[in-house]
């Protein structure tokens, strides 16, 4: 085995054109990057129409692409895939079938996604250059249970689906609000049998103590103050927790993954229920813990000596100019962070190499489709970036030093 591994982390890449032919030289800048680690590695954020069909299953948000896109992926230096995420599902059990079967065409290390719940939880393993490594994926959603991998038993045969870190959103409200809501419950009559009717077709979230009031879709949770959190499926993170374990013996380099819309008011701010699950993944054996989610670049911490990326954002992104939720700036910046792993899985240094999808003059126009790709940023587009990464992961004792448009965390 090399005592010297690098692996390459990038933004979600929600892809529908192939983007091989941009000769922008920044583009291509980016694409040596890629080349030129051991592993490259993305979220591919969409689900292949290919030969299975499907049927669409989402309004606005809608979205699935050509196989094409995994050739333009695969072109450009990409070789890992997550597919656990929240557009595996939008044509539904064919598109998942359709998504693996192009998948392991072109022999991409994935993990995430099944033909049952067996097969979705299981960690995608590879020998890169002579190094082990594992990808243990998983979705946090929110999404309705029927895009969850299943196995077959009894009375229903197997479901192709999305391996799933079952979160329940929990609003909290104070004592005083509490009664109220508990008042409103029991005089409009509220029963169990009704939880169960309004979630169709989802299974109800039961709530999980007396301090908890489920009506509708939502739990309640008698707290000291106003907040939202989630409650954590115990059984789907041990099982997740199990993967990377398993995985870890064989002295895998594992990567643990999730994706999840459980974001913050404030897409910067980090909820505390994720760094719990991170740092969780890592004690089981993790090399590092990827996250994707909210659409922008959030801090990055070391735990244990091993890198948390809470999300990387986003690295191709497209999107309709309609849709004015990605208007902001921050939407189309991050960075490529390019991970170099010594002798045992030992990291040395991440290099953080800042990105623009399109490029600054893209940034500047209001068309959304014209931002194909992502560019090498520099100047100062480069140290915008990396400032604001630099005082966000400052907040988790993470030293980012500068220099050359690009940043450097030393171990």
């Amino acid at each position: 085995m090399n005592d010297r591994f690098t692996l390459a982390v990038t933004g979600q890449s929600l892809i529908k054109h192939d983007i091989c032919d941009i000769a922008a030289p920044a583009f291509a800048k980016v694409q040596a990057l890629l080349r030129h680690a051991d592993l490259a590695f993305t979220n591919f954020e969409s689900t292949i129409l290919g030969s299975h069909g499907g049927w669409p299953l989402k309004g606005s948000y809608f979205g699935c692409s050509d196989a094409a896109v995994l050739d333009s992926l695969q072109a450009i230096g990409i070789q890992a895939l997550s597919l656990s995420n929240n557009h595996a599902f939008d044509l539904g059990p064919p598109g998942v079938l359709s998504t693996l079967e192009e998948v392991e065409r072109r022999r991409f290390l994935h993990a995430g996604l099944g033909r049952d719940h067996a097969h979705a939880s299981r960690a995608g393993m590879a020998r890169i250059g002579g190094r082990p490594v594992a990808i243990v994926a998983m979705d946090g959603g929110p999404g309705p249970d029927f895009m969850y991998a299943a196995d077959a038993d009894g009375s229903r045969p197997a479901r192709p689906g999305v391996n799933r870190l079952r979160l329940t959103q929990v609003l909290e409200v104070d004592g005083t609000a509490f009664e109220q809501i508990r008042a409103i419950r029991d005089e409009v009559g509220y029963t169990a049998i009704d939880l169960t009717n309004d979630s169709q077709p989802d299974d109800p979230q039961h709530p999980g103590s007396d301090d908890e009031i489920g009506i509708a879709r939502a739990v309640f949770r008698r707290a000291e103050r106003f907040g939202r959190t989630v409650r954590i499926d115990e059984a789907d993170l041990s099982r997740n927790l199990h993967a990377i374990a398993t995985a870890a013996k064989d002295d895998s380099l594992v990567v643990a993954y999730l994706h999840h819309h459980h974001w913050a008011s404030d897409w910067y701010k980090v909820p505390d229920w994720v760094s719990g699950v991170a740092r969780a993944c890592i004690d089981a054996g993790a090399a590092m813990f990827v996250s994707h989610g909210a659409p922008v670049l959030q801090p990055i911490e070391l735990y244990r000596g091993r890198p948390i990326f809470y999300s990387l954002g986003n690295f191709i992104f497209h999107v309709r100019s309609e849709t004015s939720a990605w208007t902001a700036p921050e939407v189309w910046e991050s960075v490529v962070a390019v991970c170099s792993f010594g002798t045992g899985n030992r990291l040395d240094e991440i290099a953080l190499h800042p990105v623009v999808i399109g490029g600054d003059e893209a940034l500047k126009e209001p068309v959304l489709e014209r931002r194909l790709a992502p560019h090498l940023a520099t100047g100062e587009s480069a140290s915008r970036i990396l400032r604001r990464v630099r005082a966000q992961s400052a907040r988790y004792g993470v030293d980012i030093e500068v220099f050359d448009d690009a940043g450097l965390i030393r171990i």
